[in-house]
C-alpha cells in the first residue's frame, strides 16, 4: 500500500498547484492551454483517488473476510501508474498514441483488482451469522466494473470512437460512469466497511446495505446509458434511483450521530458535507432537462462537474487520505479522519463560488477563480498534514533500522 499512498501525495501536490493554476488563467493572468482542464480534474481522479482506492480496496476486503493482509501487487500498481503517467502527457498533447496506450493499461489494471477482490469471498472466514451482504466488497466491484466503461469512453473521446459505439453524448457518459458509477458505489462500500472505525459504532442498518447496492448499482446503469444512447426516460430513471440510494446511505450514517455534535470532528464534517455537493447537480438536473428559460444549460453541463471534483470527491478525499496514510506509517498512534476547519470552509466556499460563476455570468471568470484559489487553500492542511505522517513514519523507520544496525 506505500507505494500507492506516496503517489497519492504526489499527485495531491500536483492538484494543488493545478488549481493555482486555474485560478491564474480565470482572472487572465496565465494563458489557457489546450486539455488543461481535464489534466486538472485527472489530477483528483487518475491521480488521488485512484491510488487511494487501488491501495485500500484490497485491504479493507481481507480486514472485513479475516484474511491475512496481502501484499502489494505489483503488476498492478505498475500497469496503472504506467497508465496514468502515459494519459497525464496524452492529454495535454492530444496526442492518440500515449492516450490510448495509456488508457489500455489503466483498463487491464483495473480487470487485475476486479479478479483479485473476487478471489478474496472464495477463502474468505465469517464469523457464524455475518453474510457478505454486510460488506462494502460488491460496491467495489460494481464500481470498477463501470470504471471500465468510463475508460473505454474516455479514451474513446480522444480517438474517434464514439461513432462506432454510437454514444450519442460521450462527455457526459464518460463522467456518469466514473462519477455516478466508479466513485458512488466506491465510496459507499467505503462507508459501510469503515463505519466503525470512522465513526466509533457499528453500521447502523446491515439489512439496507443490499437495497442499497441495487438502487446505486442500477441507478447508475440509467445513468451512464441514458446520455449513451439519448434516453432521457433511463437518464431520469437512474436519477431517482440513484438518488434514493444516496439519500437511503446519508440516512443511514448520519441519524447515529445527529445532534451528538460533540462527536463531528472535523473528518466526518468533511464526509458528510461532501455529499451535498453530489446532490446539488441531481437537484438542479431537472430543471435543464426542462430547458427552463433562462436557466444556463450549457454552461451547468461543462461547470458543475468541477464542483462535483472538488466539492465531493475531493472533500471525501481530504478525509480519508490522512486516515490512511497514519494507518500505514504510524500504526503506533489512533487514526483519525483527516482535515481541518480551515480546508472544511475554504472547500465549501469555493463550491459555492463555483456555483455562482455560472449563474453571474458577467462575473464568471471573477468568481470561478476565487473558486479555484480557495480549493488551493482547502488543499494546503491536507498535504501538510500527509507530509508530518509520512515524515514521521519514515523517520521512525530509520531510527528503526539505526537501532538493529547497532545491535
Amino acid at each position: 500500500m506505500t507505494p500507492y499512498l506516496l503517489m497519492a501525495v504526489l499527485y495531491f501536490s500536483l492538484a494543488a498547484l493545478m488549481a493555482l493554476d486555474a485560478s491564474l488563467v480565470h482572472w487572465n493572468i496565465l494563458p489557457w492551454f489546450n486539455g488543461m482542464r481535464w489534466l486538472r480534474i485527472h489530477f483528483i481522479t487518475l491521480g488521488i483517488l485512484t491510488q487511494l482506492l487501488y491501495g485500500m480496496l484490497p485491504l479493507i476486503v481481507a480486514l472485513r473476510y479475516r484474511l491475512l493482509k496481502p501484499g502489494i501487487r505489483w503488476d498492478i500498481w505498475t500497469t496503472l501508474n504506467g497508465g496514468i503517467m502515459l494519459l497525464l502527457i496524452g492529454i495535454p498533447l492530444v496526442n492518440i498514441v500515449p492516450i490510448l496506450a495509456g488508457g489500455t493499461l489503466v483498463f487491464i489494471a483495473t480487470i487485475l483488482l476486479i479478479v483479485q477482490l473476487a478471489q478474496m469471498k472464495q477463502t474468505a472466514v465469517l464469523p457464524e451469522g455475518e453474510t457478505a451482504a454486510h460488506h462494502g466488497r460488491k460496491f467495489y466491484i460494481a464500481g470498477l466494473g463501470y470504471f471500465l466503461l468510463g475508460i473505454i469512453l474516455g479514451t474513446g473521446m480522444w480517438i474517434g470512437w464514439m461513432e462506432l459505439l454510437r454514444v450519442a453524448v460521450p462527455i457526459e457518459a464518460h463522467i456518469h460512469a466514473n462519477n455516478w458509477g466508479l466513485m458512488s458505489l466506491v465510496f459507499a462500500g467505503l462507508l459501510i466497511d469503515m463505519y466503525p472505525q470512522w465513526f466509533k459504532r457499528p453500521f447502523p442498518y446491515p439489512q439496507a446495505i443490499t437495497p442499497i447496492f441495487w438502487l446505486m448499482t442500477l441507478g447508475a446503469f440509467g445513468l451512464i446509458f441514458g446520455p449513451w444512447f439519448a434516453a432521457q426516460t433511463l437518464l431520469v430513471g437512474g436519477l431517482v434511483l440513484h438518488l434514493t440510494a444516496t439519500l437511503w446511505l446519508l440516512y443511514a450514517v448520519i441519524k447515529p450521530v445527529w445532534g451528538k455534535w460533540s462527536e463531528w470532528t472535523v473528518g466526518i464534517a468533511h464526509l458528510i458535507s461532501s455529499y451535498f455537493w453530489i446532490l446539488a447537480p441531481v437537484l438542479v438536473a431537472p430543471f435543464v432537462l426542462l430547458g427552463v428559460p433562462g436557466l444556463p444549460g450549457r454552461t451547468i453541463e461543462t461547470t458543475a462537474p468541477q464542483a462535483l471534483i472538488y466539492g465531493w470527491l475531493l472533500q471525501f478525499t481530504f478525509a480519508a487520505l490522512p486516515y490512511a496514510l497514519m494507518r500505514l506509517f504510524q500504526p503506533e498512534k489512533p487514526a483519525e479522519l483527516g482535515g481541518s476547519w480551515f480546508s472544511f470552509w475554504m472547500i465549501n466556499i469555493g463550491s459555492i463560488f463555483l456555483w455562482a460563476s455560472i449563474f453571474v455570468a458577467p462575473m464568471s471568470g471573477l468568481l470561478a477563480g476565487i473558486a479555484y484559489m480557495l480549493w488551493m487553500l482547502a488543499m494546503l492542511p491536507i498535504l501538510a498534514q500527509s507530509w508530518r505522517i509520512v515524515r514521521g513514519g519514515l523517520a521512525r523507520f530509520e531510527d528503526e533500522n539505526l537501532v538493529v544496525a547497532g545491535d
